[in-house]
């Protein structure tokens, strides 16, 4: 399963790639604006920083203007993917968009059948949102395994991106559940890294390590970095 950033905050994308982990980046119209920064502006830096798909969201809620948004962000940069809102308009553009060999991320999906429909008009991506249905009452892991079995039973190529990911568990149950991309908020990546038992096993560890007289081993490996 790969792991998207959700942001467009630049030092956040730029921090969780030095990791090593990151391999997208999904931004929305919130996230751009709440950088205060010009929008062509944001995505060059994003862009340049990671080395794989973009997601940049249309406006527009009429297909033409969808298509001709889609198109600009696809010439903007070759890893740049069109996010698209899951309605009818959506998806009469993702399908003009996919016999374009322009790569779509369908988003705002609530519902397995709205992820079919996604999938029949030839997204690259659907983007469920797990912690929403959540919230709904209803059981986003449940909706992630629908989704799975309708995608592998009729052979839809269409990856599930998971996202409205907001803790550990959800991560965990999208990987058991097959999902093939998770997005999540910068704080989100951070804490898969955390556990509390990690932190004290640590801690003895290098309480234990100040008993050991000077490890020349280590003295010698530490001045060749500086």
């Amino acid at each position: 399963m790969q792991l998207f950033i959700d942001t467009a905050k630049v030092d956040e994308i730029r921090t969780a790639a030095d990791w090593g982990i990151l391999d997208g980046v999904t931004t929305n119209p919130t996230h751009i604006a709440a950088t205060g920064r010009p929008f062509e502006d944001v995505l060059r830096e994003i862009f340049s920083i990671v080395d794989g798909p973009i997601s940049v969201e249309t406006v527009s809620l009429d297909a033409e203007g969808i298509v001709a948004e889609g198109r600009a962000i696809a010439r903007f940069h070759p890893n740049a993917v069109v996010k698209v809102p899951v309605m009818i308009e959506g998806l009469k553009a993702v399908k003009r968009l996919s016999t374009e060999n322009i790569r779509t991320n369908v988003t705002l999906c609530f519902s397995a059948t709205q992820a079919f429909l996604a999938a029949k008009a030839g997204a690259t991506y659907i983007s469920p949102f797990i912690h929403r249905k959540e919230l709904a009452g209803d059981d986003g892991m449940v909706f992630v395994r629908q989704i799975r079995a309708i995608y592998d039973r009729y052979g839809y190529k269409t990856k599930i991106l998971a996202a409205s990911i907001r803790t550990v568990k959800e991560v965990l149950d999208c990987l058991l559940a097959g999902a093939d991309v998770c997005t999540m908020p910068f704080d989100m990546l951070q804490a898969l890294y955390k556990h509390s038992m990690t932190d004290a096993g640590l801690a003895m560890f290098l309480d234990d390590w100040k008993k050991v007289p000077p490890a020349k081993l280590f003295t010698e490996a530490h001045a060749g970095v500086h």
